[in-house]
């Protein structure tokens, strides 16, 4: 992976390459695998292997993810990884041009409808799960009256805390710990609102 850090998108044309849902989800395979072929993800997401190589590549020329060292003897395998930890995207960035704002919103609702289904799909599958996966998975919504500065403060303090535990589980993941261990999604939301 080249970068440690979350890679901010900043031009239309990246935002709408990762928007797609094809590639979306495409992307987030890679987060979890960091490293894959087209043939590995292309079973992940039931499609043809041509159609997701050619979305990678489109994902690939916008920098979101870049070739990866080989993993097997086989040359003629491609392996792809995500170019940064992940991607931030943020409103101040796409508020120039109503074009702009039209590209972020639709983005920003195919992310939440994704995130959604995946939540949905958990709880559709939850029967299936360990007695102890379900009592530590959590739902759960908090109204509080803050300004838009402890708002700002408190994102910072979760993704903090967020990544100090994603390093840790790839600490032990490298140091052979991987018994037990699961995929985990952690969505969050904070907005302001009114009653």
């Amino acid at each position: 992976m080249a970068s440690k850090e979350n890679r901010r998108i900043t031009d239309m044309g990246t935002l709408k390459a990762l928007a797609h849902p094809l590639r979306m989800k495409l992307y987030r395979g890679l987060i979890v695998a960091r490293v894959a072929t087209a043939s590995q993800l292309a079973e992940q997401v039931d499609e043809a292997v041509s159609l997701v190589s050619y979305h990678l590549r489109k994902l690939a020329e916008h920098g979101v993810i870049e070739e990866a060292p080989a993993q097997s003897a086989d040359g003629r395998e491609r392996w792809w990884q995500p170019a940064s930890d992940g991607v931030s995207i943020r409103d101040e960035d796409f508020r120039g041009a109503p074009e702009k704002a039209a590209v972020y919103t639709a983005a920003s609702r195919l992310f939440s409808e994704q995130r959604a289904d995946l939540y949905r799909r958990y709880l559709d599958e939850r029967a299936h799960w360990t007695p102890e996966w379900n009592r530590a998975a959590e739902s759960s919504e908090s109204a509080m009256r803050l300004t838009a500065g402890e708002l700002s403060e408190l994102v910072a303090d979760m993704q903090a805390l967020f990544k100090a535990y994603t390093e840790r589980g790839r600490a032990a993941e490298e140091a052979g710990d991987t018994e037990g261990r699961e995929n985990v999604a952690v969505h969050t939301y904070a907005f302001p609102f009114r009653v």
